[in-house]
């Protein structure tokens, strides 16, 4: 297990660095702030911060993760912060402390994302959960029409293979769909059916970045943000609803024009994604590192 010396940034390093964080994560969440002061919904983008309930407050709270010490912050808000312990250099995050009360989850996020990192991607799903969480149901999660009205939906449903791999997905499919999907996904065997050509299992990386809270570097918590804002929009494009006013065209994906252009972009997610969760778990080691040089 690494146990590095802990890097001692100057105070003017370490408040740029935040400063550009806030920056950043303010843009990001600025059309959610901006519709929200104006009582609108949008069914795309609501969904990263309804379903992932992180507030654009939160996401515009930098850490530096695990062993860096802040100088000069003795002063600062963040010394009144959970997870944070000062000493004669300076302030940096309690990893000890975090790992002891929060070892479970950590743990359980490392397998899951190491062991989807190892499996093979599959590809073949064409974003079908999202209509299977339709499937024959008079009432929808979102007010947005469907492309191909109900009974083009479920013809639809029923022509297709469905074999969805995502727990999170998988229980919100209507009761008539459950038994279409040729798997039985569950928070047991999550870690063991998760793989990276899921779109959800790419947006869950913010979800687990957020869990991972301290451990993980601000650079790092907005690169998932992004992914995850990514991925929903094709998310929904691929869905059986009509979202095109609100700026998506629809990727038809029960067309064969369709089918191709979602895996074109779908190995394109997988990619970024495995590239984060090696972030996440290198994240997590080096605060494993920290917390066992004490």
């Amino acid at each position: 297990m690494p146990t590095a010396a802990p890097v001692v940034l100057a105070a003017a390093d370490w408040r740029a660095l935040e400063a550009e964080h806030a920056e950043r994560a303010d843009a990001l969440t600025l059309a959610r702030r901006e519709r929200v002061q104006r009582g609108e919904t949008h069914p795309v983008e609501d969904f990263l911060f309804t379903y992932y309930p992180n507030k654009p407050s939160a996401l515009r709270r930098w850490h530096p993760g695990a062993g860096v010490v802040l100088a000069g912050a003795a002063g600062d808000e963040r010394a009144d912060w959970r997870w944070y312990r000062a000493d004669a250099s300076g302030l940096q995050v309690d990893a000890g402390a975090f790992l002891a009360a929060r070892g479970a989850t950590v743990d359980f996020i490392e397998r899951l994302l190491g062991r989807t990192k190892e499996r093979q991607a599959r590809f073949g799903c064409f974003g079908l959960h999202e209509w299977a969480m339709v499937y024959k149901q008079g009432e929808h999660r979102h007010e947005v029409p469907l492309r191909l009205g109900q009974a083009g939906t479920d013809a639809v449903v029923e022509a297709a293979n469905i074999s969805c791999t995502h727990f999170d997905a998988y229980r919100f499919f209507t009761p008539e769909a459950l038994p279409l999907n040729a798997l039985r996904p569950s928070r047991e065997n999550q870690p063991e059916l998760e793989q990276s050509g899921c779109l959800h299992a790419g947006m869950d990386l913010y979800k687990w970045a957020v869990k991972l809270g301290p451990l993980v570097p601000g650079e790092l918590l907005l690169d998932t943000f992004d992914l995850a804002r990514d991925i929903r929009w094709l998310d929904m494009a691929a869905s059986p609803y009509d979202v095109s006013d609100w700026g998506a065209p629809a990727v038809a994906i029960e067309t064969a024009e369709g089918k191709a252009e979602y895996v074109r972009a779908q190995r394109g997610f997988a990619e970024r994604g495995d590239a984060l969760r090696v972030r996440l778990v290198a994240a997590i080691a080096h605060a494993r590192g920290n917390a066992a040089a004490g």
